[in-house]
């Protein structure tokens, strides 16, 4: 998907552009779906939108902070299995 970009203000170089493109990458982990570049002066003002990302449920099982017991062994399966559920 490529990042679409809104200029205001002045003049940007195409380069310069792609570099505001490669930081939030670097700086974020992933491409942003749009950028806002506001020029005044000397200064640059950049606001990034990201789209959204899924939300992974973490809970608290056996002592552990997990998502899923998919990398638990089997000893620690068993645990899981064998603990008490109390209800509300």
């Amino acid at each position: 998907m490529a990042c679409t970009v809104t200029l205001s203000g002045g003049e940007v170089q195409q380069t310069e552009i792609d570099a505001y493109v490669r930081r939030a990458e670097r700086k974020f982990g992933r491409q942003p779906e749009h950028i806002d570049i506001k020029v005044d002066g000397d200064e640059v003002e950049l606001n990034y939108d990201f789209t959204g990302q899924p939300f992974h449920r973490i809970r608290r099982i056996t002592g552990y902070l997990v998502g899923t017991l998919d990398r638990f062994n089997n000893g620690k399966r068993a645990e899981e299995r064998d603990r008490v559920k109390h209800a509300l």
